[in-house]
């Protein structure tokens, strides 16, 4: 199903977003409330929501305890349903000052101090504002009866919000704390650890049943367990974090993505590049990326007196080579794309497996055109996206339209004419999206594309951006049909978004199951003894000459253990060779399934004749499809 179609119905999508927001803020707050209300010597720092939830971050002299957990949650359960008032407040600095300095409370003085002046200030009160402070740290909360003991009278933060406006809109089984974990105080690892406290809220026990089923699901499907137990790749901390480590198994894979990637992107009139890892700093200067990007970027390499820089994107590169010499408007478009490796600096905390990483690959393309092809030009890009994301399995996905934010460059002028033109790509696909109104770059207005994976959950990977900054910076030219000097539309793009991201996303959209075309072995061939091995030798002989990637069980086990082990490797095929398929010139057909691949036709085929397999597989392969 494409995006031009209705979504399937499934209760993680049926909330509100800002509902949700609502929800999941005014959890962060009634979770620190419920932590200091037991535990009065914590102090409290943040607590945002996130895209499942939220968390709080907490200085306390002793680690949380998975029963303190439960007492905690017991104790949010009893605010809730409290019906607690939720309050906003304007404060001056001076007055909100003071009090928290008798609270004691250093982290909140910091936050405000970070207020910038000319912002208001304000706080939100769980409970009335007159009704004081109240714990009870030593009683058990499921021993306290909520008739007698009331839960803390009131408790408040800094907060721009929002909430919700009482503690009982939330439902008291519609939430969950779910781990701790130690962060840093401002992500700094000179600063205090703190201990981190995450959960999920939904709008309804339903709701939430489904987000720890699918949770469930994603931890079994978890690409850093399924790389290293499928030997696809791995990340070697002797080499140093975030950078990683391609197997053989996960190279083949990686080179069939990247040779169906060059055919896809040489048959769409693309032209390729291949551009260095490392130039020199004043290029950086040139694109405003030591000015806008240098947290991001690794510390420059001293050569000869001169200071180079490793990539952190191929734009520049792309642009330098269009600057090597002057381009007629009768060229354009000129569509260049390439397989490039990036460097950009991570901290350590951050990193997570081919998700988040150092150094990666980007599917990256730019188009030089004139400003009346922009919206043909667009077109073509997101044709070649839904090709692209069709054959590797990802037909639905969502779509986001983001518009001029308040500082950005170029004229009103050039940003209706690429915004119009974006628009337009759009509606002629017919493709539904959502406008994020200011959220584009400041560079220019872009499109970005979500993936649905197998599970349900979202995944960014496509982006199309139209860049006006660039091409200015760099004084980018064609000769126009006048003979006058004029600027080029420079448009940004990436499908997978980087290579290795994607290929992390792969294997959890697939549990490792992969379809046959990309499976880095197609079919195993397990002899039943050694009698039946000569036989499966001359077998896979015939199908590697037909190209097929196939391996022969050279284990001696019983074959009850080879059919396990083909399994557990995720083989899409299994030939079993016994005595009667040598007789036959047959193979006995297995195909894996389970809840690996739930929609997959599996178990036993019976016997084949290895023309018919070759024809199934070949079909599969062509189809881009599962056996």
């Amino acid at each position: 199903m494409s995006s031009t179609q209705s979504p399937q119905k499934n209760v993680l999508a049926q909330s509100d977003p800002q509902t949700l927001l609502r929800i999941r803020h005014t959890c962060a707050h009634i979770l620190a409330m419920a932590v200091q209300t037991l535990f009065p010597e914590t102090k409290v720092t943040i607590g945002p929501w996130t895209e499942t939830g939220f968390y709080y971050d907490f200085d306390r002299p002793t680690a949380f305890t998975p029963e303190n957990l439960e007492k905690i949650e017991a104790e949010m359960r009893r605010i809730i349903r409290a019906n607690l008032p939720i309050i906003r407040e304007v404060v001056e600095r001076d007055d909100i000052k003071a009090e928290i300095a008798a609270l004691q409370e250093p982290y909140k003085q910091e936050i405000l101090d970070s207020i910038p002046a000319d912002e208001p200030i304000t706080r939100y009160f769980i409970g009335s504002p007159d009704a004081g402070f109240t714990s009870h740290p030593e009683v058990e909360p499921s021993l306290i009866d909520p008739v007698t003991v009331p839960p803390t009278a009131v408790w408040w933060d800094l907060c721009a919000g929002p909430h919700l406006n009482s503690t009982k809109e939330i439902h008291p089984k519609a939430f969950a704390l779910e781990s701790v974990a130690g962060a840093y105080w401002r992500g700094d690892e000179t600063r205090p650890q703190l201990q981190r406290i995450y959960g999920t809220a939904w709008e309804t026990p339903e709701q939430l049943k489904a987000y720890l089923k699918q949770k469930e699901e994603a931890k079994r499907r978890d690409h850093r367990k399924l790389g290293q137990e499928l030997e696809l790749f791995s990340i070697q901390e002797d080499a140093g974090g975030g950078l990683v480590f391609w197997h053989p198994k996960g190279a083949r894979m990686r080179l069939l993505i990247e040779d169906y990637w060059r055919s896809a992107h040489l048959a769409a009139g693309y032209d390729l590049l291949y551009t260095p890892h490392v130039a020199n700093l004043e290029l950086w200067k040139t694109s405003g990326h030591v000015d806008f990007y240098r947290e991001n970027m690794f510390d420059p390499i001293e050569i000869e007196s001169q200071e180079y820089q490793l990539k952190p994107m191929n734009c520049p590169f792309h642009v330098l080579t269009y600057q090597n010499r002057l381009h007629s408007y009768r060229e354009l478009p000129l569509r260049w794309a390439e397989l490039g490796t990036v460097y950009r600096y991570e901290r350590s905390g951050v990193l997570h497996g081919l998700m988040r990483v150092r150094g990666f690959t980007q599917d990256d393309a730019h188009i030089f055109c004139l400003p009346e092809q922009v919206a043909q030009e667009i077109l073509g890009v997101l044709n070649l996206t839904e090709k692209i994301l069709s054959d590797f399995g990802f037909p639905e996905y969502e779509v986001n339209l983001s518009t001029r934010p308040a500082k950005s460059v170029g004229t009103d002028d050039i940003w209706q004419l690429a915004t119009d033109a974006l628009v337009e790509a759009l509606n002629t696909k017919g493709w539904d999206y959502v406008t994020d109104e200011g959220g584009g770059a400041f560079y220019g207005p872009k499109i970005d594309i979500k993936i649905k994976d197998a599970i349900g959950r979202l995944w960014q990977c496509s982006t199309i951006q139209v860049d006006f900054n660039l091409p200015e910076r760099f004084d980018m030219n064609y000769v126009a049909a006048d003979g006058s000097r004029q600027r080029p539309i420079m448009i940004h793009r990436a499908i997978f978004g980087s290579l290795e991201r994607f290929f992390g996303i792969l294997v959890e959209n697939y549990a490792g199951l992969f379809p046959l075309w990309l499976a880095p072995v197609q079919i195993r061939l397990l002899p039943v003894s050694d009698a039946q091995r000569s036989y499966a030798e001359t077998v896979a002989q015939q199908f590697q000459e037909q190209g097929f990637r196939v391996e022969v069980d050279a284990s001696g086990d019983r074959l009850g253990k080879q059919i396990r082990t083909a399994e557990l490797e995720k083989i899409p095929v299994i030939g079993v060779v016994g005595k009667r398929e040598v007789e036959q010139q047959t193979l006995s057909v297995r195909v894996p399934g389970g809840k690996a691949m739930p929609t997959r036709q599996a178990g036993d085929l019976g016997a084949l004749p290895l023309s018919d397999l070759l024809e199934k597989m070949q079909v599969a392969i062509a189809h881009k499809s599962l056996f």
